[in-house]
């Protein structure tokens, strides 16, 4: 009846937490781990459970042929989901809200309350969480476009199995929470969190009319290929590629711009940061080997210039190697992101000798992605 739930993690971040008395935010995340998450857990185990009460479709709910997009934080992987998962009559996807009720009857009956509220109160919840949207996301949309109705990486699905990266915002646990690498771990552990992650995906999809293919974006994922390889045989993946030298610095400023936030000292939060760069070069090496190793698995590397420089052509070439059609009104929706994708110029520069990172350290780590790419070239 349980969803799987990593004690492990659970009680070491609980232990942590406890020790650390002269942080600010202990007491309310102290709250949220003894109170909110046992409460939450049992919460939607019973409708996890439920659901295949209520509706026994979901028995016979396949997964076919999801597409997983990968990469490197900050390479593009945002950028490609959202520009094909404007192409709604194909895809399945999660918006950022439906991620944290994992249960079907939870979201059918969100839905139908906030149908309720259109219809009879105009819209007041609606706007009371639209508002609430703008003050919790809008300052930081410069860095990260984000919001309850806007698709987003389906790996806060297993925020409520505590093996997710969601957590690892919360706290600069890196050395002893490892939700990366998967690949690594036991086929025991690896299969429970791979089986209640396909179940959210069943749910989904069966929100969305059971006949979509699931679409996803995780950077995380880059460590667990082999793992979502294993899971759904017929998986095809995009592989996003960007300089190093470009992502691997942003990525690590928008860390520690949340690790600050929640008002953590450099002292607690500077070896999670020097974990997350190693990290960094696996997001590389790791997707390239799996994919060697399974070389019957559908798969494209893009380039995050291309990707900028022709996103509508770029698509195309995705869709081609995948066997999809482009449908007319799909075509016409990326001649409009078209123009606004090349435009697009971030105002964001990070440079290296912040972080104390050594640049030709770096590129003898990736020098064979260097190479290839030319990323040393004007």
């Amino acid at each position: 009846m349980f969803m799987f739930f990593h004690y492990e993690y659970y009680f070491t971040m609980l232990k942590r937490i406890w020790n650390k008395k002269d942080w600010p935010g202990r007491n309310a995340l102290l709250f949220r781990l003894l109170i909110i998450v046992p409460l939450t857990h049992l919460f939607h185990s019973l409708f996890f459970f439920l659901d295949k009460v209520f509706f026994p479709g979901l028995w016979t709910q396949n997964i076919e042929k999801p597409i997983f997009i990968i990469g490197h934080a900050r390479s593009g992987t945002t950028l490609m989901h959202r520009l094909m998962a404007a192409d709604s009559d194909r895809f399945s996807y999660f918006l950022y809200w439906e991620m944290f009720f994992p249960s079907l009857i939870q979201r059918k009956l969100i839905r139908g309350f906030a149908a309720l509220d259109r219809a009879v109160l105009h819209g007041y919840f609606y706007n009371k969480a639209k508002a609430w949207d703008e003050k919790t996301f809008g300052p930081y949309r410069h860095m990260h476009n984000m919001g309850l109705w806007i698709a987003e990486e389906d790996d806060f699905v297993n925020a409520t199995t505590f093996h997710a990266a969601y957590w690892q915002l919360q706290a600069p646990m890196m050395d002893t929470l490892d939700v990366f690498y998967l690949d690594r771990k036991l086929a025991k552990r690896r299969a429970q969190i791979m089986n209640h992650y396909k179940e959210c995906i069943k749910r989904q999809l069966y929100m969305n009319g059971g006949n979509k293919i699931h679409l996803s974006k995780n950077p995380v994922y880059s460590g667990r290929v082999e793992s979502l390889i294993e899971a759904f045989p017929d998986a095809r993946i995009v592989v996003m590629m960007r300089n190093p030298l470009e992502c691997v610095t942003s990525n690590i400023k928008l860390m520690e711009g949340n690790y600050k936030s929640k008002r953590w000292q450099k002292e607690d939060y500077a070896e999670s940061l020097k974990i997350l760069e190693t990290m960094s070069y696996d997001c590389y090496r790791l997707p390239k080997q799996a994919l060697e190793n399974n070389p019957d698995v559908p798969a494209l590397v893009v380039d995050y210039r291309q990707l900028t420089a022709a996103p509508k052509q770029t698509v195309e070439e995705i869709y081609h190697t995948f066997g999809l059609p482009v449908e007319q009104g799909y075509s016409d929706l990326l001649d409009e992101k078209n123009a606004n994708v090349k435009q697009h110029k971030t105002q964001h520069k990070y440079s290296t000798e912040e972080f104390g990172m050594d640049v030709e350290a770096m590129r003898g780590e990736l020098a064979e992605f260097f190479d290839a790419y030319g990323w040393d070239k004007p």
